[in-house]
């Protein structure tokens, strides 16, 4: 059994990370950063409110170079973190060190097998850019523009989960480095403790190199999102409960209140006013589609009307997410139903007239094949939810200590519905609590246990992770 070094002080963690970064230029061909080289403001992530000051950033060059830090770190007593976008990052400090992928950017598209296998370095937008041709789709997130690995080992809830499930579901095997550096395939019948953790256990059980994964044979979908004007965001809200409330399988909702800020890449009708989005998509014959939307349309008259066919390589203008970095902060409830009390509290917290600082506040229809249980079980828990609210505020100096105040309210206020569960992915935390929230207790235990069991030496025990306390 490796020995788990104590907490170092601040003076032992400088002179271990002095002592790592010579190490690791002798142990890795990618590139070693320190602070103040180049390559070092990697580690700035997208929420650049998140505080990321690592003693070294690795751009790993392969998964040996991953091992190879891992083997470093190890023996100098500090932490592994893992980077690719900088999306759902957490606070890391000078006792660990970065390993950032983005560098591994590999895609071989198999298109008779309608499989793709993925570099951990890539977005989302690449690997549909290489999908597409062959009118085949990676099953995305709201934003193309995250990491595919770190949204994958958090499950996946994209604009299609109500008709694919999670996209998790649909991994066919990860390529991983432990903590004690080995590196190993891992499918439902190669180390299959592994694959049911590595689908929810986010950064838990290892840093993934390349994942292989289904594409669905689909070029096109019937979507996009109506736009309206925040006076009727009651109406608008009251009759998407109603009408998201039996949608088919093969149909896809979400609402968001907006207050966007009036810059060059958003539309003149949207921006500096308080707005309500309608987002669609659906997988049915247009014409069916098209009439299964109709009475959202009629419900106000739209600001902007863009629902209609698209091609699926465009499916990130559904959400529209931003793309810039940004001092953001999200915070998530899951909801079991949307009763006319829990609509009336979501107006009075982050309607139109509530005084609301956040830039969104959204709400996802869940069900559908999100409900059922996967073919080959994971480490996702939460199936039972029927909505997820959340919101994205922006840390700006005028009210950086209004917005998670005013979202913490929000959350509260909907406790006499929520299931008490949170998503992996969406607001990234390091905090044990919220972490603990993803999980039930026996998914947690065993989590806890496969980390123990392969990462004896606490390498990986850092950030957003499932471990025993100690």
């Amino acid at each position: 059994m490796t020995t788990v070094l104590p907490p170092m002080t601040t003076e032992a963690a400088e002179a271990a990370g002095t002592d790592a970064v010579t190490a690791l230029r002798n142990a890795v061909t990618g590139i070693v950063a320190a602070p103040g080289e180049p390559g070092y403001e990697r580690a700035v992530p997208w929420s650049v409110s998140v505080p990321v000051t690592p003693c070294a950033v690795v751009i790993v060059a392969d998964a040996d170079d991953v091992a190879s830090t891992m083997r470093v770190a190890a023996a100098h007593g500090l932490t592994v973190a893992v980077a690719a976008t900088g999306h759902g990052a957490v606070p890391v400090d000078e006792t660990s060190i970065l390993v950032h992928t983005s560098a591994l950017t590999d895609c071989v598209v198999d298109p008779a097998g309608r499989t793709a296998r993925v570099g951990a370095g890539l977005q989302w937008q690449s690997v549909m850019d290489a999908a597409t041709p062959h009118g085949l789709a990676p099953l995305v997130g709201s934003s193309p523009a995250v990491g595919v690995v770190g949204f994958l080992t958090g499950c996946g809830i994209g604009p299609l989960v109500r008709t694919y499930g999670l996209s998790s579901d649909h991994v066919r095997a990860f390529e991983l480095v432990t903590g004690s550096g080995e590196q190993m395939r891992v499918t439902p019948d190669e180390h299959a403790d592994l694959f049911w953790g590595l689908r929810g256990g986010k950064g838990t059980l290892g840093i993934v190199t390349a994942v292989e994964i289904d594409l669905m044979p689909l070029s096109e979908f019937y979507g996009g999102a109506l736009y309206f004007d925040g006076g009727d965001a009651a109406a608008v809200l009251r009759a998407w409960r109603d009408w998201s409330a039996d949608l088919p399988e093969d149909t896809n909702t979400s609402i968001a209140f907006l207050q966007l800020p009036p810059l060059p890449d958003v539309p003149p009708p949207l921006a500096g006013r308080f707005t309500v989005a309608v987002r669609y998509t659906s997988v049915a014959d247009p014409v069916d589609a098209a009439a299964r939307i109709a009475p959202m349309r009629a419900v106000a008259q739209p600001i902007i009307d863009m629902v209609d066919v698209m091609p699926y390589a465009a499916i990130g203008a559904v959400h529209a997410d931003p793309l810039d970095p940004m001092p953001a902060v999200e915070q998530h409830v899951l909801l079991s139903e949307l009763p006319d009390a829990a609509v009336d509290a979501v107006l009075t917290g982050a309607g139109p007239q509530s005084g609301s600082p956040q830039v969104v506040v959204e709400m996802r229809r869940l069900g559908g094949a999100f409900a059922r249980p996967a073919a080959i079980d994971s480490a996702f828990c939460q199936r039972g939810a029927e909505y997820t609210l959340m919101t994205i505020g922006v840390l700006a100096p005028e009210i950086a200590a209004i917005v998670p105040v005013h979202s913490a309210a929000l959350m509260s206020s909907m406790a006499p519905w929520a299931t008490g569960g949170q998503l992996p992915n969406f607001g990234a935390s390091a905090d044990a609590a919220r972490i603990a929230r993803c999980y039930d207790e026996d998914t947690r235990h065993w989590l806890a246990a496969l980390a123990e069991q392969y990462d004896p030496a606490g390498v990986l025990r850092v950030g957003q992770v499932v471990r025993h306390t100690r």
